[in-house]
């Protein structure tokens, strides 16, 4: 196997920041609509009229959606982690003087 490249390092490095910063944003977006669902949760078993319940329920589905994505990109940002460091135990730094 050929030794990586400070050039594939750092390509994979950004590629990792920007699935981090992508997952982050997910997390509290996730985080939010969950707080936003209890609530809506709460709403709809006090007033018990079908238009809450749809609110719910449709909110529901968006906050299930968000967080199969949200396992998508943990998944995502682990195999980008694994990939540099397999890249890292490739590079030997002393061939590039």
């Amino acid at each position: 196997m050929a030794a990586a490249t400070p050039k594939q390092l750092a390509a994979l490095q950004r590629r990792l920041t920007t699935a981090r910063e992508g997952l982050r944003v997910l997390q509290e977006q996730v985080e939010v609509w969950n707080e936003a669902l209890d609530e809506a949760r709460i709403r709809s078993l006090v007033s018990e009229t079908p238009q809450l319940t749809a609110d719910y329920n449709e909110l529901s589905k968006h906050v299930v959606v968000a967080t199969a994505e949200m396992h998508r990109r943990v998944s995502d940002v682990q195999s980008l982690v694994d990939e540099r460091d397999a890249l890292l135990r490739r590079w030997n730094p002393e061939e590039e003087k």
